[in-house]
């Protein structure tokens, strides 16, 4: 008998190593419309309620984000019209249900590309000023949070100097961590154990000065 004839239990059979789940692909925008659509405050409000709390109706999301049904509405048809979100099915008009078609995205321009590149600055400052200010909520309340979760709150900076290359490594392989551990339990309520919370970590990271031009090191300056 070969060992891929073996019985389940039986010496020799190798374990059967468990699946991890296949996460889903982040959504890659890359083109300056699609960015400029999504720049809008009340957008990205839509999108992280929707993300977070599951399908809602256009007065049911107005509740959570304060804005009125009308307003939802319309900004739910515009990111519709980009394919950030969907009808969920059921209800009529405003009492109809949305839903992400999607947990996730990332947003870079093309090479070359003034407009996209304008863009992704435009909406890179409205999704920070957003969580800068959540941020800035947490320093002010932090004392109403029970001591457990003041000790395990955390900030911390660091710096290194890294290639161009390197750098892009590491962001991947923190982007590839995080979703791995975490990206389940956003998508899946059923997932989150008892007594989790919705926890942000923001990650910057960009060089503070302009890199040396290669051969221009002290070495070399000592040596002229």
């Amino acid at each position: 008998m070969s060992l891929d004839d073996s019985e389940p239990g039986q010496p020799g059979q190798q374990p059967a190593e468990p699946q991890q789940p296949q996460l889903p692909e982040l959504r890659k925008i890359t083109d300056a419309q699609t960015m400029r659509a999504l720049a809008h405050p009340v957008r990205i409000a839509l999108i992280e309620e929707l993300s977070l709390g599951g399908p809602m109706t256009a007065t049911e999301v107005g509740e959570h984000i304060g804005e009125s049904p009308t307003t939802c509405s319309f900004h739910l048809r515009q990111l519709a019209k980009y394919g950030f979100v969907e009808e969920a099915g059921g209800g009529k008009g405003r009492a109809r249900p949305w839903r992400m078609t999607s947990i996730g995205m990332s947003f870079s321009p093309t090479h070359d590309d003034p407009d996209a590149e304008i863009a992704a600055t435009a909406l890179s400052r409205v999704l920070r000023e957003r969580q800068l200010a959540r941020y800035e909520t947490w320093l002010q309340t932090k004392a109403a949070y029970p001591r457990r979760w003041r000790e395990a709150a955390d900030e911390s900076e660091w710096g290194a100097y890294l290639t161009a290359e390197e750098l892009e490594q590491l962001n991947d392989e923190l982007v590839a961590m995080l979703r791995s551990r975490f990206h389940e339990r956003l998508a899946d309520p059923s997932k989150r154990p008892p007594g989790a919370a919705l926890v942000e970590m923001l990650i910057f990271s960009y060089p503070i000065s302009p890199p040396a031009a290669i051969g221009d090191g002290p070495a070399e300056r000592e040596a002229e």
